[in-house]
């Protein structure tokens, strides 16, 4: 068995008991609900990742960040060796509407933009079978990691 380590800056928008969720087009949550946000870029701040990543996932900018904290959880894709330990620094967000662009399929670089769009989804309506351990682990906050054996990737 593998451990692979992925470390990620993601934002929390809600409104009127709606997240801002993007759906994911490739990795292990491909086809689920997930925060925006993503890996750092070199020499980029925490701050600045969660900026650029909601800018490139949602197509807003963040008008005010408050309220970071971090979790961890493990995820290893059914019939698959490897784990992945996902650690994660959340922050709530409040974005600037007016400031909308449209997502693009790629990024800065050519790389694949990892939201092929957004939706408001009422949080009762969040459940294993469709988001992401990240947006599980914000539903029912602990500080103990979470374990995903056998995790269902949808096509």
């Amino acid at each position: 068995m593998v451990h692979l380590k992925h470390f990620g800056v993601y934002g929390i928008c809600i409104r009127e008991g709606k997240l801002l969720c993007v759906r994911k087009n490739r990795g292990p949550y491909t086809g689920r609900y997930d925060l925006p946000g993503g890996s750092q870029d070199s020499g980029e701040s925490l701050l600045d990742t969660l900026k650029r990543e909601m800018l490139e996932e949602t197509g807003f900018q963040v008008l005010s960040v408050v309220n970071n904290r971090i979790f961890d959880t493990f995820v290893q894709p059914e019939g698959e060796e490897n784990v992945t330990h996902h650690i994660f620094a959340v922050y709530d967000v409040e974005l600037d509407n007016s400031s909308a662009i449209a997502i693009t399929e790629t990024i800065d670089g050519g790389d694949v933009n990892d939201s092929v769009g957004i939706a408001w989804v009422t949080l009762s309506d969040l459940t294993e079978s469709n988001a992401s351990p990240l947006i599980l682990k914000i539903l029912a906050p602990n500080l103990e990691a979470s374990h995903y054996p056998n995790w269902h990737i949808l096509r």
